[in-house]
């Protein structure tokens, strides 16, 4: 494994657990060279899940192009990066699950959006809003007021 730090090929695993309910594997290495500790995590190889873009195009699923859309929507609110990685993970298993190989980039909106309601209101509405490309104030309002409606009736 190469070392992020000073790019040396070889480093011993100091410590390693199951994440993600055993779906992903996390070393604790550190470099033989440079001494530096690192994480690295290990998954298993799976047929890759397709994304049909709006525009037809596919590209294969990138879990970590998902984490960042997710975090851009989370910046300077109060959600842990542990969170929005598990968020990620249950996308990502319930994208590996399903028996389809392609999946349009909507479905993976709507989950994204099922999942952050629950976590951050304020970072739904964030993601949302450029999700959902809202035109105009009148169609944002109509999705807060959805937000509002739902949180009555709990």
């Amino acid at each position: 494994m190469k070392c992020p730090y000073c790019g040396y090929l070889e480093s011993k695993v100091i410590d390693t657990r199951p994440t993600d309910e055993g779906e992903r594997i996390r070393r604790r290495r550190e470099c033989l060279q440079c001494g530096k500790r690192f994480t690295s995590y290990e998954v298993v190889e799976t047929t890759p899940v397709m994304v049909i873009k709006k525009d037809g195009s596919r590209e294969v699923f990138n879990r970590d192009k998902l984490l960042r859309g997710v975090m851009k929507s989370c910046e300077k609110r109060p959600v842990t990066l542990a969170q929005l990685d598990e968020l990620v993970a249950e996308i990502d298993s319930e994208l590996q699950n399903r028996l389809e190989r392609e999946v349009p980039s909507s479905v993976i909106g709507e989950l994204v959006m099922e999942k952050l309601k629950r976590v951050d209101q304020v970072a739904y509405v964030r993601f949302a809003s450029v999700y959902r490309e809202f035109k105009d104030i009148n169609s944002f309002l109509e999705e807060l007021k959805e937000i509002l409606a739902h949180e009555g009736v709990k």
